[in-house]
């Protein structure tokens, strides 16, 4: 089974085959000005992952505190040139992916994949920007943070789920990210069964309002645009701490409409 839980913002930890991953970790409550407007995340939730995905080097992807609350014995799978900075920051088990480079986990595979992002985290820390790919029974498509581009079409045939961020964590979504329509526009060329809009309503800067709609809205805005133009993909939104869990075997999933497939169930964490 395929089990994706979202903990807010770019935080998903992927269990598949026996094997857990935890993509872009950020849990803390303040990060830089920007301040966590949903339930704490549960780290002790997140123990024992066999690897961390970091797709790229900004603050709210690669944030080291979160990343030691976990353990500093972490495998750390990252892009191109992040090595240094990781191991300066106490990580050991750094694995370095390009586009196109590959990396066995347990029984899945792991991918590096294009994006469309400036990541630089500062003058004197740089590496590229990538998504992930995670195949095995199922295939999983973490796209990190990017804008929308053409060679999305390629990232996988039959992509079983699409993790795409939809907002940021301000009122305007500038270049090099995809905002709910430029999602919605990706699931045409991803064509996936299932997609989970990520990177919203989970933090936000100083002075901004917290009301609950406003939050939503990205995401809501993006089921809207998803139902139109990508009318099969089946969008679930997630509340943070929710699953969705994938049975293997998709001839079901492919076939049934949008709504009614049963191999794809939505939990929430009881609290």
């Amino acid at each position: 089974m395929l089990r994706a839980t979202w903990h807010g913002h770019s935080t998903v930890l992927l269990e598949l085959d026996g094997v857990r991953l935890l993509t872009d970790p950020v849990v803390r409550a303040r990060l830089l000005h920007l301040r966590r407007v949903v339930g704490e995340a549960d780290v002790r939730t997140l123990a024992d992952v066999d690897a961390v995905l970091v797709s790229h080097l900004h603050y709210d992807h690669l944030d080291i505190p979160s990343l030691q609350s976990l353990g500093r014995s972490l495998r750390v799978v990252a892009p191109a040139g992040a090595r240094r900075l990781l191991r300066r920051s106490g990580f050991d088990d750094v694995a370095e992916l390009d586009v196109g480079e590959t990396l066995e986990v347990g029984a899945v595979t792991i991918r590096a994949t294009p994006a469309e992002h400036k990541g630089r985290r500062s003058p004197f820390a740089k590496a590229a920007t990538i998504g992930f790919l995670v195949e095995g029974s199922a295939r999983v498509f973490f796209a990190g943070d990017t804008d929308l581009f053409d060679g999305m079409r390629a990232i996988a045939p039959e992509l079983d789920l699409a993790l795409l961020p939809v907002a940021g964590w301000g009122p305007r979504v500038p270049a090099g990210h995809l905002d709910p329509l430029r999602a919605a526009q990706a699931l045409v060329l991803l064509r996936p069964r299932l997609a989970v809009p990520i990177h919203w309503g989970t933090y936000r800067r100083i002075g901004l309002t917290r009301d609950p709609a406003t939050l939503r809205a990205p995401a809501e805005s993006f089921l809207r645009h998803a139902r139109e133009l990508a009318p099969g993909v089946d969008v679930r939104l997630l509340p943070v701490g929710g699953t969705l869990e994938l049975e293997p075997g998709s001839s079901a999933l492919e076939d049934a409409p949008p709504g009614a497939r049963p191999e794809a169930r939505t939990t929430r964490r009881e609290e």
